[in-house]
């Protein structure tokens, strides 16, 4: 028999109250308007749940989930645990959330918002505005990407799937420095202090991307710096050069000479 905390969150959530879920950061899951990380059973429901949360567009075979909970070597018992964790999931949750026997998926209401989603969503929003050179439309949504993707996915926790997530959105945090940055510099004013931040961390975060000392030197040599901007340039070549034995690319060599030409 269901407590009354059950039936009304599973109340609230087929009614769409507000459902929020952040992977990234530290897990935390508004479900309903209540906060129910908490309840999650233990460290495996917590994996479960993060794993379905992050896979609510699909379903999931009940074998993709005994690889998740065990990616080297499932116990004999497994099956059972794993019953015993969607079970719990299904009563906390309320089975209208967690449908499916052979294959599960987490059905949460319309508007449930989930950070990696919503990361995945305005960086696409911003590179597309970018790329008509509308940039104040350009870079709310690539804020959005960049705040989210520089928080760790799953801290504490390690798995290859988790693993893997944390490469893409390592990337998207990457992509939303140049959106950003790009935005900022098309937008000029005092959007070209937050360019040139996020120019000066995308470098930091790939020093052989050369798309962030392009973005720094555009950055400096807007606010007259041109001579700190050839200094970039310097530092690209002398990276390039040390790392991987090479010349930087002809876009940069391009911006380059450009700057020459401007520098009395």
């Amino acid at each position: 028999m269901k407590t009354v905390h059950e039936q009304n969150l599973g109340e609230t959530l087929a009614q769409g109250r507000e459902t929020r879920i952040h992977l990234c950061g530290r897990l935390t899951a508004r479900l309903g308007g209540e906060r129910v990380e908490g309840a999650l059973p233990g460290r495996q429901g917590r994996i479960l749940f993060a794993y379905l949360a992050a896979h609510r567009m699909q379903t999931v075979p009940r074998d993709e989930l005994l690889n998740v909970l065990w990616p080297d070597e499932a116990p004999a018992a497994a099956e059972g645990a794993l019953a015993a964790l969607l079970a719990k999931l299904r009563k906390l949750l309320g089975a209208p959330a967690l449908v499916g026997k052979h294959e599960i998926r987490l059905l949460l209401p319309a508007g449930a918002w989930v950070d990696v989603e919503a990361a995945a969503d305005g960086l696409h929003r911003g590179e597309s505005a970018a790329a008509l050179k509308d940039w104040a439309r350009a870079w709310g949504p690539a804020r959005v990407a960049l705040h989210i993707a520089a928080r760790r996915f799953m801290p504490g926790y390690d798995a290859p799937w988790i693993t893997d997530a944390r490469r893409r959105m390592d990337e998207m945090l990457l992509r939303a420095h140049e959106c950003v940055a790009e935005s900022g510099l098309g937008m000029g004013g005092a959007e070209m202090a937050a360019a040139e931040r996020s120019a000066r961390r995308l470098i930091e975060l790939a020093p052989l991307r050369e798309s962030g000392y392009r973005l720094l030197m555009r950055a400096l040599a807007a606010r007259d710096n041109t001579g700190e901007a050839l200094m970039v340039y310097e530092e690209l070549r002398r990276v390039l050069r040390k790392e991987l034995g090479i010349a930087p690319g002809a876009a940069s060599q391009q911006l380059h000479r450009s700057l020459l030409k401007t520098e009395p």
